[in-house]
């Protein structure tokens, strides 16, 4: 199984966004009969001919990608995946996702619209992204937003075309991502000249063309040295089918940053898999999938525990010697317990004592008539 988790669709012009939101309605309790398609016919057959050729190329699981930047506003946000996936073909055996990528920038410090209250409006999409411009927002999604809730972000995309990372990645920081079951994910598309990378929506922020290829080199490698090859996702997000390569080539151009040739496998097939097996823990309690329950084998026991504690208690018993009236302990008899042979130290002891105390009183006695 090979999978491209960043297939990015185009972005809809103002118009289209305002025709689906008019017809969202204004009251946002009411249910929709059917989501109004928003993409034109030339943009649809754009993007069969790209699966097509994924496809052809190896990959089963493909997952959409719809760019939001800065915040999620409620008001204006537009699911365009759902109408998008109706429109398109069926193809036996392959897999299609949904995806939200969230661009933060300093605007975003003060929030992005990833709250309880609009929890309705994640719900839809498969996976959840998040791409961080600035230290804090690099910080706040790896410590807040991979903790397991309804909201969760298992997916940190790094914008690898910029002239230089505009944070530092700290060790402690992607310790606890990575902990949390997130992925850092590395683009590829940044390499072949960085057309597509969400990068270059920030303004004044990522290059295109050779620069872009020299930064995403030096940026990738920082990346495999901090997370040691660990939780490392690699993803196409390339607009143009001339830059779409297999899964192979993309395994043989990860190792070129300093991982082996399993990790650089790994990064496009169990990576990809536990990730999207950890995002369905969005739609459950804690993360938790289901309630364990005990299976005993057949030929365990099936004593139960409080009838082994029951028949130690009373060998314990057994055991003890037996007590008076008065609370002293008696000493046990002989032929109380069957097969055992009385013991005869104590009255050996006892008549040893007596004999030197009397040898003692005749020396004593001796010594005064001599005197």
């Amino acid at each position: 199984m090979f999978a491209d988790l960043n297939v990015p669709v185009p972005t809809l012009s103002k118009q289209q966004l305002n025709q689906a939101a008019s017809k969202k309605g204004k009251g946002k309790q009411e249910p929709q009969s059917g989501p109004p398609p928003a993409f034109t016919p030339a943009q649809v057959t754009a993007i069969e001919t790209r699966l097509d050729l994924l496809v052809h190329l190896g990959y089963t699981v493909i997952a959409f990608n719809q760019t939001v930047e800065r915040k999620v506003d409620p008001k204006t946000h537009v699911n365009t995946l759902d109408p998008l996936l109706g429109q398109l073909r069926k193809r036996p055996g392959v897999v299609f996702l949904k995806r939200l990528t969230i661009v933060l920038d300093e605007e975003s410090e003060k929030g992005f619209g990833l709250t309880n209250g609009n929890s309705a409006l994640f719900t839809p999409y498969d996976l959840l992204a998040l791409v961080p411009t600035t230290a804090a927002s690099f910080s706040l999604a790896c410590l807040t937003h991979t903790q397991p809730t309804p909201l969760t972000t298992h997916v940190i995309s790094l914008p690898l075309t910029l002239p230089r990372l505009p944070f530092n990645l700290r060790h402690t920081l992607v310790r606890a991502a990575l902990k949390n079951g997130a992925v850092f994910e590395i683009n590829y598309a940044g390499a072949l000249g960085g057309e597509g990378d969400p990068a270059l929506s920030v303004p004044g922020g990522g290059e295109s063309g050779a620069a872009a290829k020299r930064n995403w080199w030096a940026a990738a490698r920082e990346v495999a040295r901090v997370t040691k090859g660990k939780g490392i996702l690699v993803s196409g997000g390339v607009f143009n089918e001339a830059d779409l390569r297999a899964p192979r080539d993309v395994a043989n151009l990860i190792a070129v940053l300093g991982v082996s040739q399993e990790v650089a496998h790994d990064a496009s097939t169990k990576v990809a898999q536990s990730l999207i097996l950890r995002a369905q823990t969005r739609k459950t309690y804690r993360a938790v999938f289901s309630e364990p329950k005990v299976v005993i084998p057949d030929g365990a026991s099936t004593a139960q525990p409080s009838d082994v504690e029951m028949a130690e208690n009373t060998e314990s018993a057994s055991s003890l010697p037996e007590q008076g009236a008065n609370g002293r302990k008696r000493p046990l008899e002989q032929g109380t317990h069957a097969g055992a042979a009385p013991s005869t130290q104590p009255a050996n002891a006892s008549s040893e004592g007596v004999e030197g105390a009397a040898s003692r009183k005749k020396k004593k006695k001796n010594k005064q008539s001599a005197s």
